[in-house]
């Protein structure tokens, strides 16, 4: 395992994986770190649902690219895993529920490469989750309560290396 800080400063977005399945060990490693991500009052409120069905990631990939990938391109890379963040109404607000959803996700992201897994943050599953078809999907996986998508994220084992992009200067400032 890596420490936190190697994690913090090496990771970077994979765009291309291996067909093989992660290890279920893995997985269940990157959910137990997006489980325990800080949330508004410890309200717990994110759902996280990992997809593996192979239908099923075909359709949110085609449901993703409507709104802003390309159409025919797989929006999660080819990972053979999708990683769902949702907040649900245990979130004292919208606001919040972004937020606990969110860290919930960077904690994921972190924990997958330690791991030695690569992941990507993707964009739009707000958008598909309010489709008919999103919501069929979350009906068919047994979650009935309100929820709202705030984030996903591509996971499986790399095939590419990542560019390392240095820093941008003046992002920090220190007041004394």
């Amino acid at each position: 395992m890596k420490d936190a800080l190697e994690v913090l400063k090496g990771r970077r977005s994979i765009r291309k994986y291996k067909e093989e399945q992660i290890k279920d060990e893995e997985l269940k490693q990157v959910l137990e770190a997006g489980i325990y991500a800080p949330t508004g009052h410890g309200t717990q409120s994110p759902l996280i649902v990992a997809v593996q069905n192979k239908e099923d990631i075909a359709l949110i990939n085609e449901l993703s690219s409507r709104f802003g990938g390309r159409p025919g391109f797989p929006a999660y890379y080819g990972a053979p895993t999708i990683i769902l963040v949702f907040y649900t109404e245990l979130a004292m607000n919208d606001y919040i529920g972004v937020l606990d959803a969110s860290a919930a996700c960077t904690n994921m992201l972190n924990a997958a490469y330690a791991l030695g897994l690569g992941s990507c943050w993707i964009h739009r599953c707000k958008e598909v989750f309010e489709t008919e078809e999103g919501k069929s999907l979350l009906k068919k996986w047994g979650v009935t309560n309100k929820v709202v998508g705030v984030a996903s994220m591509a996971l499986g084992y790399p095939d590419m290396e990542p560019m390392q992009k240095p820093r941008r200067e003046g992002q920090v400032k220190i007041i004394k």
